[in-house]
């Protein structure tokens, strides 16, 4: 069973409480360099918030540095993984922070990032058990980020390899698990079906199409939620954005208004090239 602290935890990584969530990470200044600038940053947060996102998705240091208010209506999941664009091998996640340092901060769920297929896979699943021991002593949930990257991976968008890494996320103790989407879109639905904890849908269409669509598409499978970061925060106006995609994932309700022409959320998108 799971523990209070932890069921009440998972509440408020869904604001409708519909355990429906849309997730932006902001991981990518570690991974990348900035994502916005400095001073910036405090207005990105404020526009993600204001726009309805659930949950937001940064490592420690970067949590430090939040105003009080500015999390008032969102969760904050801290992010124990790392690496950069840099390092000999970019498939190599290592843990820089644990458990207890995300409770300081006032985390409302953590998250662990693993390569299936890299030379390091045997490390990082080791890392996601340990981190996972940890957040059931401490009632935390876990996000586990499983993708196929690697030297061994064929196809990456393949559902059975996806369906595996569910189970995977599952089975080391993750309660929910995000991962890259089925191509075509519609196969999505196996890895939902055989997978034991929630599927968050990580990213956006590959080949830049709408992406409001594309979350629609997803939505549709069965997926419990989306991750998008880089299509959010690189948007003109995020707040608009994350509106957009909150009313997909949540079904319905009070947009922001960006002066664009609202997509058709029932177009189903078949498969993206």
């Amino acid at each position: 069973m799971l523990k209070t602290g932890k069921l009440l935890r998972l509440r408020r990584l869904s604001l409708a409480g519909d355990d429906r969530h849309l997730l932006v990470p902001l991981d990518h200044s570690v991974s990348d360099g900035p994502i916005v600038p400095a001073d910036k940053w405090d207005d990105l947060l404020r526009a993600l918030v204001a726009g309805g996102a659930d949950g937001i998705i940064v490592h420690k240091g970067r949590a430090r540095a939040f105003a009080p208010d500015v999390l008032r209506s969102c969760a904050l999941v801290v992010h124990l993984s790392a690496s950069t664009a840099r390092s000999a091998d970019v498939h190599a996640k290592v843990l820089v922070a644990d458990v207890e340092e995300a409770l300081r901060l006032g985390a409302d769920a953590v998250s662990v990032h693993v390569n299936i297929g890299s030379d390091t896979e045997s490390q990082q699943l080791a890392d996601l058990g340990a981190v996972a021991r940890s957040c059931d002593a401490w009632g935390m949930p876990l996000i586990a980020m499983v993708y196929p990257r690697g030297p061994r991976i064929e196809d990456p968008r393949d559902p059975a390899l996806l369906a595996h890494l569910a189970n995977v996320a599952a089975d080391l103790g993750a309660d929910m698990v995000k991962t890259s989407v089925a191509l075509p879109i519609d196969r999505m639905a196996e890895v939902v079906a055989n997978s034991p904890i929630p599927v968050l849908a990580a990213g956006g269409p590959p080949d830049g199409s709408d992406l409001v669509e594309y979350g629609a598409a997803v939505m549709a499978t069965g997926c419990q939620g989306l991750a998008i970061g880089r299509r959010i925060f690189s948007a003109p106006s995020p707040a608009a954005l994350v509106s957009r995609l909150s009313a997909v994932v949540h079904g319905g309700g009070t947009t922001i208004s960006d002066d664009m022409s609202m997509p058709n959320y029932s177009t189903i998108v078949a498969g993206v090239a």
